[in-house]
């Protein structure tokens, strides 16, 4: 008894036609990547120096960044929002310094009060280098007031700690206040511009990287410019032969931004013990970091775009001078 006859439900041509399609679109997408990574191996000197001149462009705005999150972290530790100091008349005892401390402690603006007496004051100023002889000279009246250690709310910009302390003076039973508004007004306005100074520095080398690799690609495409010729004359498609010139764009980027990289991670190995005994001299409250992990791993990502960005400008200007 002879098998059942198999039958097999036809695939429409037009399926058939597209995966056909799709299936030699990925195949020439590999073997672009392939084709252009050989290529740059074949000239490892013009490849070396090309990396070489990105890489260096792309790694000064890491290092420049770095610095900048370091003076950042710098000010926050050495009092970019630091307590304000109240020192109370002299009449004031401790009775009422406490009852003013936790007046003060009720604002919605103060975070914190604190109460100094006179004792710790002379204690702190005896532990000052050069003043130890002065305070074992006086008598045993301590003339240093008592103080209130103020500290604003987290968050509060200068104008409002301005306006805290503006308040604080107000009081009767307050002699004087220190504030470091005015220092801490000169720190943001000389981060913002340091901020504003890496954007433009960035956007710069980007497009410095950008016309490095724009240019790579348009010597290359010079010197292949009868084999692109034949490729049109037979029906070749743009799309098909700038291809390769895309990939090489990519790549360079790439290896240039991983390069950017190792640079900007040498740079913080250079600065790495000078940092350390920087932090050492402040009792270890300056907190100075480094790269952060997504930086440095986006930064080959964000190269290997603009390389990408400038082989397909380049190569669609030749191209279009190729027609």
């Amino acid at each position: 008894m002879s098998a059942p006859a198999v039958t097999e439900k036809a695939v429409p041509r037009s399926e058939r036609s597209q995966a056909r399609r799709f299936a030699g679109w990925r195949e020439h997408h590999g073997w672009s990547a392939a084709a252009s990574l050989r290529r740059l191996g074949a000239r490892p000197l013009g490849t070396l120096m090309t990396v070489a001149v990105l890489g260096l462009a792309l790694a000064l705005p890491l290092a420049f960044y770095l610095l900048l999150a370091n003076v950042q972290s710098m000010g926050n530790a050495l009092g970019r929002n630091p307590a304000i100091s109240v020192f109370l008349k002299a009449d004031q005892a401790g009775a009422q310094a406490r009852l003013l401390a936790g007046e003060l402690g009720q604002r919605a603006e103060v975070a914190a009060v604190t109460v100094k007496t006179p004792q710790q004051g002379l204690d702190e100023l005896a532990a000052l280098q050069g003043f130890s002889g002065a305070v074992h000279a006086l008598d045993d009246a301590n003339p240093l007031p008592w103080v209130l250690v103020v500290q604003p709310r987290a968050g509060l910009d200068a104008a409002a700690v301005d306006a805290l302390a503006a308040s604080l003076r107000g009081e009767q039973a307050v002699d004087l206040v220190q504030d470091s508004s005015q220092w801490r007004q000169r720190l943001d306005a000389l981060l913002g511009v340091g901020h504003r100074v890496v954007l433009v520095l960035a956007g710069l080398l980007a497009l410095a990287a950008l016309l490095v690799v724009g240019n790579t690609i348009r010597t290359d495409i010079a010197s292949r410019s009868e084999e692109i010729g034949v490729l049109l004359l037979v029906g070749a498609s743009r799309a098909f032969v700038r291809r390769p010139y895309l990939y090489a764009g990519v790549w360079y980027g790439l290896f240039g931004g991983a390069l950017a990289s190792l640079l900007a991670l040498a740079i913080e190995l250079a600065l790495a013990g000078p940092a350390a005994e920087l932090d050492r001299a402040y009792g270890g409250s300056l907190m100075l970091g480094a790269l952060p992990w997504w930086l440095l791993l986006g930064a080959p990502l964000a190269a290997a775009a603009l390389g990408w960005i400038g082989a397909r400008l380049v190569s669609a200007w030749q191209l279009y001078q190729a027609d």
